[in-house]
C-alpha cells in the first residue's frame, strides 16, 4: 500500500531532502569563482527584478541636534515616486566636513521599533529593553567610535508601518508581499533600493569619503545586509549579525522568515551562503551567537562553512572574519569596532 501523506509541511521538508540550488557555489580555484559569481550576480539580479526608477531624492536634515557627543539628524529624502525614506543619522559632533570619513549603513531587524532602536532613541521602557537585550543601538555605538552612520526604516517598520496593526492577527510583511508580487514588485528589491538611495545621499555628505562606506544588520538587517552588499559594491565591507544558515533549516522547516525578505525562486538557486559569497572579495564579518534561539548555531556554522569556502575559492580567506560570541540573537560588538576601522 501506498504510504500516503495529507500534511503540507511533511510536503516541504519531502521535497528538500535532496535539494540543490542551481547555481549555488560548486567549485574550487579562481577560475572558478570568477565565473561563478559572474553567473551568479546575474541571475540574483534577475530574480529580483526590476528596481524603481530615480527620482531627486529632495533630501531634507528636518532636524539637527546635540546629542551628548553626538549630532543626531533627522533626514528625510525621496527614493522613489510615490515614497519618501525617513532616516536618523548620527556623527562625532568634532567629525570635520572634509570627505575624508567613513560611513556605515545600519538596518534594523523584525522588530516593532524600526530604525529607532539601532539609532539609539530610547522614548519608551520598550525601547529600553530591546536595546538592552539585543544591544542593539549598533548605529549609536558605531558613531561614538568615530563613523558617520545612517539608519533608515525599512518599508511596513517603524514610520512607514501604517500603524502599530494595520493587518490584525497577520504579519504586515506577508501582507506586502502578497500585495506586490501580484504586480511583480517585491517588497525585498524595494528595501533594497532603498539603502542603494541611503547610499546615493552618503555619497552628498560632505563628512563622507564614498570610497569609504560600509554596512552592518541583525537579523532581518542581516538579510539586507547580505543583500545589498552583495548588489552594491560601492559598499566596502559588511557585518552579518546572526542571519547566513540554510534556508532548508530556518526557511523550510521552521518557517522563521517573512515576505520582506525573499523573492520568488531564490532558494531554487541560492542558499543564503551563496548571497553573502558573492560580497567577495570584499571584507565581510560573520557574527554568531552560540545562545542564539532564532537562528541556530550549528546552522550559522554551516552557513558560514559556505561562504568560506567561496573566499577560499576567490584567494580572499583573509578578508572573511567570524565573531562567535556566548550570546543570544544580538549584536556582539566584540569585533566590529576593529572591522570597520581596519577595512573602512
Amino acid at each position: 500500500m501506498n504510504c500516503r501523506n495529507f500534511s503540507i509541511a511533511q510536503y516541504w521538508e519531502n521535497k528538500i531532502k535532496n535539494w540543490q540550488p542551481l547555481l549555488s557555489f560548486k567549485g574550487n580555484g579562481k577560475s572558478d569563482w570568477e565565473s561563478w559569481q559572474k553567473d551568479a550576480y546575474a541571475r540574483l539580479l534577475d530574480l529580483l527584478g526590476e528596481f524603481p526608477e530615480k527620482v531627486q531624492p529632495n533630501a531634507e536634515v528636518e532636524y539637527s541636534i546635540e546629542d551628548g557627543d553626538l549630532i543626531r539628524e533627522r533626514v528625510v529624502f525621496d527614493s522613489e515616486e510615490f515614497m519618501s525614506v525617513p532616516c536618523q543619522v548620527l556623527r562625532p559632533k568634532t567629525m570635520k566636513a572634509d570627505k575624508k570619513n567613513a560611513a556605515i549603513l545600519c538596518s534594523h531587524g523584525h522588530g516593532a521599533y524600526g530604525k529607532d532602536v539601532v539609532a539609539g532613541i530610547r522614548s519608551s521602557a520598550g525601547h529600553e529593553n530591546e536595546i538592552k537585550t539585543l544591544n542593539y543601538n549598533y548605529a549609536e555605538q558605531m558613531a561614538k567610535s568615530g563613523f558617520l552612520t545612517i539608519t533608515p526604516d525599512l518599508r511596513v517598520f517603524g514610520e512607514r508601518r501604517d500603524g502599530s496593526d494595520p493587518f490584525p492577527g497577520r504579519d504586515a510583511c506577508n501582507v506586502n508581499f502578497i500585495k506586490g508580487a501580484i504586480l511583480g514588485i517585491y517588497t525585498l528589491t524595494l528595501n533594497i533600493w532603498d539603502m542603494k538611495c541611503c547610499i546615493d545621499y552618503l555619497e552628498t555628505r560632505p563628512e563622507v569619503d564614498p570610497s569609504r562606506i560600509g554596512m552592518m544588520g541583525l537579523s532581518q538587517g542581516g538579510t539586507m545586509t547580505t543583500f545589498t552588499s552583495a548588489v552594491d559594491r560601492r559598499i566596502k565591507a559588511a557585518d552579518i549579525i546572526a542571519y547566513v544558515n540554510p534556508w532548508a533549516e530556518f526557511g523550510i522547516k521552521r518557517a522563521n522568515f517573512c515576505g520582506s525578505q525573499i523573492v520568488p525562486e531564490i532558494y531554487k538557486y541560492f542558499d543564503t551562503h551563496d548571497i553573502a559569497g558573492l560580497i567577495a572579495p570584499r571584507p565581510l564579518l560573520l557574527e554568531m551567537g552560540i545562545y542564539d534561539n532564532c537562528f541556530y548555531i550549528q546552522d550559522l556554522l554551516k552557513g558560514y562553512e559556505g561562504v568560506k569556502k567561496i573566499y577560499a575559492a576567490a584567494g580572499e580567506e583573509d578578508r572573511l572574519h567570524t565573531d562567535i560570541f556566548p550570546g543570544p540573537h544580538a549584536f556582539s560588538g566584540n569585533k566590529a569596532f576593529e572591522f570597520f576601522k581596519k577595512y573602512l
